[in-house]
Formats: structure tokens, C-alpha cells, sequence
């Protein structure tokens, strides 16, 4: 008899082998793999007693905690669909959510009690609020509900293609979209992705990434699979970081190129104190060779790249590390490792094509848009079979990723089709212009965007954050600029920021400095 592909086999397994195995730290909470699977076993009971029911939505505004990571088993196992909320967003774009997805339980940490009583009266189609953490009036109680409930729910038969989550996009120019990532979808990636980056008994994984954002990018189940241990960490900062992966041992973590920036940038009596050989899994923006260079050279840790999307579950390529690559010297490595690289084996076809739809060539020098077809492509956008058909109406689920591809096969994004900037015809990346930036010694983070220009149509500016106590002139990153670029491609301007606008994943939103809204006179 076949099983389906669904996460929650690993739940199965792991509560018969790794039963007296820690599986999650929450500050001073510890738990076992039998003591945490008890628990959610209790919540999808408590669901059911809040009438939750197969194909019924439950959404989450919370950090990286244990009642957070405790969703994924809970929800999903009595045949619900779990919603996990961005907790950055304003009252109005949660209550967008909560009605787009039709949530009618709706589960927040303490910190965000006051943002959804505010907005209840938005929200008619939620039946109960529960506080994720203490006590307060109008809200269910987690802990008291979960401890008063059965300890074993009703579990119906899962399908493999039964939606699991519905994960919304960052919505930079329009309202978010609803992903639809299924049973299948999220196994896939999950085994997909320990191919290439292995974890094994005995991992302790840092929760430095939300885990709203594409599920953790599986990892919520993907540590559990192998037995691992989850330390979880509510707010992403080297000063809570570094102590973390000292004293708890930490092994694995993934992160955006920012919070690498971060970390790589961290005061050197914070750095000093870490242990080398952590894994690190970086994703969601492509990292600049420098940031690479400076956490394995000084920290002594070792980065591997993947790259995908909500809509993909979300990896649908891994920087694959080749045994040639090894002879290189430090800076050419970085360079390779900051490509996007080659398929999962598991998760489809890839492809680099022409307006035409014909492949671009292995030179590293046509660009073309990513598309792709396979296991983890979404089921669709929820309740928006419009977007789903401009997205997937040859087959193939469109990125809207500019890249070339290597003559070794490797792809290397140059940018988002929105941004590449076109002056006096001439098409620039704003990722090879930002990566140049990167390698100047007072250069933080910089953005690159295209801006008007009565003679070329637009033109390079650039948004620059300064490293702490140092100083560079707009004149001084010019000069550096044309040293290292073509004279078309050096920004015509710059901006020094305190800091760039970014998602809650790390991304720039470019989209805010192309509108005008740093808030800082140009120079």
C-alpha cells in the first residue's frame, strides 16, 4: 500500500525514533520528541474542539517559537490548512490576509495581541482568537486549551496533494498572493533539499529564519525528519545570535544575504566568541561574493546558496559544491558560490529562455527569464485563477528572474526582470553594480535602482549604508565605480541611508527607493 508524500510522515517517524531526543528549545522550555509531539497532538485536538475541521483555514502571527513551530504538525494533521502570517505587516494588511485566506481561527504571540484587537471587527469570519502566550479577556488561552484537550485528535486520511499552507507573497506591487503549496510540494523540497545540504542526528538548527516565510523554507519539518534539534529564536540579531550558536551548540542555521551582512559585520568581541564549521544555508536575495568571502574566511563557517521562491516550495537550485572548486583560490570560490547554481535533484526542470522561449546559451553572458516545471511548483494562487494562468499558462510557473547560465550549468541571476535598468539602451544589473559597491571597505549594504534621466532615459542610483565609523564621499564610491565598472553601468548618484528597506525576510524593497521615500536628499 502506498503512502502519501505529506511532512507528516517525518512526525511519524521521528516520534518512533527520536522519542527521547531534544527536539525544541524555547528559552528556558525543552522539550523531547515525544513531549513535543504530545503537545501538538493536544492542539489539533483543541482545534477540533473549536469546530476547526478537514480543508479549514488556521492563521499564525507570531515569531520563531515553539507554538509557532508546533502549527506545522498541528494543523495540517487533522487535514487543515495553516496560514502563517508575515508579523511585520500593518493591521490592514493582516486583516487582508485573515479575509482573503478565510481564516476562522486566527493564533497570536503576545506581541501582537494589541494589532489583532484592533482590527476584529475586520474580520467577521473568525470564530475564535486564541493568545498564543498568557492570558487576556476575548482571547482563548493556548496552553490551558491545549492541556485541557484529548491527548489524540481525530485524523482523517491525508492526500499528498491536499493543500497543507497557504503562503502569501510579499505583495511589493500589488496585494499579496495566496501560494498554495501542497502535501507533495513541501516533501519534496524538504528531501530535496537535505540531498544537498545533509543534516543528520545530532543537528542543532538555529531558527534564525521566520518560519512564516515559504514554512521555514521546510526546514520546520526538515529538522524533525532527521532527528535534529530546533532552538528557537525570536528576534534575528548577532547580539542574540552569536551567544546561541556558542552555547547551544548550534550547527546549522539558514539566513538571508542581510542577516549575513550582519553577522560579518558584527563588533569582533561578539564574532570572537563562536565556534567555527556552523553550516549556513543562504537564500531569498542573491549574496555578494564579499559577504561570502568574510563568513567563511573570518568566522570560519561554511555558506552553501540555494535559490527558489514561495511559488516553488520554495528551492529549485543549490549552489553545488564540485571538487574542482576546492583548487580555487579564496576569491574565485566566493565568486561560484554566489551563483544560484543547478537543479535539485528533486525538483524539476529548470530552464533560462528567450522572450522567444528558446534556451539562452551556456556563456554566462545572455540573459534570459528562469522558468520551471516539477514536484514543487505551487498548486496554484489561491482564489485567483487569473494570476495563476499568467503565471503557469505554458506549463511552465514564470519567476520574473533575469539570469544567464555558465558554460559548467550553473545559473547566476542578474537581477528581477522589474529592476534591470535600461539607460540609453544599454540594459545594467543591478546586482553586479550592488555586488561592485560590496567590495569597497566603508560599503555596508547598498541598493541600486533605476531613477529618471532626461538624457538617458533612467540611470544607476545608488542607496548606500556606511559601515560603522567610517565615512566615504559619493565622489569616492564614483571613482571606486569606475574603476571596476564600464562607465554605463557607475551610478550617476548616491544616497547614504542609515538603512535600506527590506521585507521581513531580508529583502530590499526597491520598489520604496524607487518611489522616492528614503526620506534623504540624493548627493
Amino acid at each position: 500500500m502506498e503512502l502519501a508524500l505529506t511532512p507528516l510522515e517525518f512526525m511519524r517517524r521521528a516520534r518512533r525514533l527520536y522519542a527521547d531526543r531534544e527536539a525544541v528549545v524555547d528559552g528556558a522550555h525543552r522539550w523531547t520528541y515525544a513531549q513535543f509531539f504530545e503537545r501538538c497532538d493536544r492542539w489539533s485536538a483543541a482545534l477540533q474542539d473549536l469546530g476547526v475541521r478537514r480543508g479549514d483555514r488556521v492563521a499564525y502571527i507570531a515569531p520563531n517559537t515553539h507554538a509557532q513551530l508546533e502549527a506545522f504538525y498541528s494543523v495540517p494533521q487533522i487535514g487543515a490548512v495553516l496560514v502563517p502570517i508575515n508579523f511585520r505587516l500593518s493591521a490592514d494588511e493582516v486583516a487582508y490576509l485573515i479575509n482573503h485566506s478565510g481564516a476562522t481561527v486566527v493564533c497570536a504571540a503576545a506581541s501582537h495581541l494589541d494589532l489583532v484587537d484592533d482590527l476584529r471587527n475586520y474580520v467577521p469570519g473568525v470564530r475564535h482568537f486564541v493568545a498564543l502566550e498568557g492570558a487576556r479577556t476575548g482571547w482563548g488561552d493556548y496552553e490551558a486549551l491545549l492541556m485541557a484537550a484529548a491527548p489524540e485528535p481525530d485524523r482523517p486520511d491525508i492526500g499528498e496533494r491536499d493543500l497543507l499552507t497557504i503562503n502569501y507573497t510579499s505583495g511589493t506591487t500589488s496585494r499579496p498572493k495566496g501560494v498554495m503549496i501542497t502535501h507533495r510540494n513541501a516533501w519534496i523540497n524538504a528531501v530535496g533539499t537535505l540531498l544537498h545540504f545533509p543534516l543528520g542526528v545530532g543537528d542543532r538548527y538555529l531558527w534564525t529564519l521566520p518560519m512564516f516565510h515559504a514554512n521555514g523554507w521546510t526546514f520546520t519539518w526538515m529538522v524533525t525528519a532527521v532527528g535534529g534539534t530546533h532552538v528557537c529564536l525570536r528576534r534575528v540579531d548577532p547580539a542574540h545570535i552569536f551567544p546561541l550558536v556558542r552555547d547551544e551548540r548550534i550547527s546549522a542555521m539558514c539566513a538571508a544575504p542581510t542577516v549575513l551582512i550582519g553577522l560579518a559585520n558584527a563588533p569582533a568581541a561578539l564574532r570572537a566568541t563562536v565556534p567555527s564549521g556552523v553550516r549556513v544555508l543562504t537564500a531569498g536575495a542573491p549574496p555578494a561574493a564579499t559577504t561570502i568571502d568574510a563568513i567563511e574566511e573570518e568566522l570560519g563557517w561554511r555558506i552553501t546558496q540555494a535559490y527558489g521562491l514561495t511559488e516553488t516550495a520554495p528551492f529549485i537550485t543549490v549552489c553545488e559544491a564540485r571538487p574542482e572548486h576546492a583548487t580555487l583560490p579564496v576569491a574565485a570560490r566566493a565568486t561560484i558560490k554566489a551563483r544560484q547554481g543547478v537543479e535539485l535533484i528533486t525538483s524539476g526542470e529548470l530552464r533560462v529562455v528567450t522572450e522567444s522561449g528558446s534556451e539562452v546559451p551556456a556563456d554566462g553572458e545572455t540573459r534570459g527569464e528562469i522558468v520551471v516545471r516539477g514536484n514543487v511548483v505551487m498548486a496554484g494562487y489561491y482564489l485567483d485563477p487569473e494570476a495563476t494562468e499568467r503565471a503557469m499558462a505554458d506549463g511552465w510557473f514564470h519567476t520574473g528572474d533575469a539570469a544567464v547560465v555558465h558554460p559548467d550549468g550553473f545559473v547566476e541571476i542578474r537581477d528581477r526582470l522589474k529592476d534591470v535598468i535600461i539607460s540609453g539602451g544599454e540594459n545594467i544589473s543591478s546586482v553586479e553594480v550592488e555586488a561592485m559597491l560590496l567590495r569597497h571597505p566603508a560599503v555596508q549594504e547598498a541598493a541600486v535602482v533605476g531613477l529618471p534621466d532626461t538624457r538617458w532615459g533612467e540611470a544607476p542610483h545608488a542607496f548606500v549604508v556606511l559601515k560603522a565609523n567610517v565615512t566615504a564621499t559619493p565622489e569616492d564610491l564614483r571613482l571606486f565605480s569606475r574603476a571596476h565598472l564600464a562607465h554605463f553601468k557607475t551610478p550617476h548618484s548616491f544616497t547614504f541611508v542609515p538603512e535600506l528597506p527590506k521585507t521581513a525576510t531580508g529583502k530590499i524593497q526597491k520598489y520604496v527607493l524607487r518611489g522616492g521615500r528614503a526620506n534623504l536628499a540624493t548627493q
